[in-house]
């Protein structure tokens, strides 16, 4: 079963037009990697997913639900690339406030704390934390209340290599739990630890493939090379 399903999918901003007919679907329990470079309309799709996106023609469906859908503000958690926290409270006190405005049970900030790694910075003013630790309290108030998607736009930027590794471990123990996550990254080397990948390019869909079927279908088997590969051939 898809828990996302887009179908025609066009979008435009500025009279421009950002997605022209987009048609794919992500299947449940899965990681899904959306890949491409600056501009190539990732975190407009991702927008047109959680229902913030005006859209031209086209279908959203998310859960069963069209995109937006108020029955959805509880089953879907939504990171975006800006730290969306406020910085005069402690990383304690902004996931406890997001958990009672969720209606999510006092057990889970302690979950979410403990999924990013935040347990030593619980009563620390958010203000005063770097880049990488805001994304990660931004990241644990989209798991409160055990969301059944998960829609991060580019989570890992700023993070150093340790805990991106233990992030993307974190996100493969959730798509095991039954969770699915679609993740944006412009960053190629972290594509292999996603199930399937779908790589964008000027709003258009490049390929929509597992890691070892982009490798098969482009004889390459660096997916930086496979990915300009196929921007050759679709350019």
């Amino acid at each position: 079963m898809a828990a996302i399903e887009i179908s025609d999918l066009t979008v435009h901003r500025g009279g421009t037009p950002v997605l022209t007919g987009l048609t794919l679907a992500v299947e449940t329990g899965t990681v899904t990697g959306l890949l491409g470079p600056s501009g190539s309309g990732k975190s407009t799709l991702l927008r047109a997913i959680v229902g913030v996106q005006i859209v031209a023609t086209g279908s959203v469906t998310v859960l069963g639900e069209p995109a937006g859908s108020p029955e959805l503000r509880r089953r879907v958690g939504y990171v975006t690339q800006a730290p969306s926290v406020y910085l005069d409270l402690t990383v304690a006190e902004n996931l406890t406030y997001f958990a009672r405005v969720l209606g999510a049970p006092r057990a889970s900030v302690a979950r979410a704390v403990e999924l990013v790694d935040l347990g030593s910075f619980e009563n620390h003013l958010a203000g005063r934390l770097s880049g990488g630790q805001l994304s990660r309290v931004s990241l644990a108030t989209a798991l409160l209340g055990s969301p059944e998607l998960l829609v991060l736009d580019e989570p890992t930027v700023g993070l150093d290599p340790v805990l991106r590794r233990d992030l993307w471990g974190t996100f493969a123990s959730l798509a095991k739990e039954g969770v699915t996550l679609l993740v944006s990254s412009h960053v190629m080397d972290e594509a292999d630890h996603c199930d399937r990948l779908l790589l964008l390019r000027d709003g258009g869909l490049v390929a929509d493939d597992t890691p070892a079927g982009l490798r098969a279908r482009t004889g390459e088997s660096d997916l930086d090379d496979a990915f300009l590969a196929l921007v050759e051939v679709t350019g």
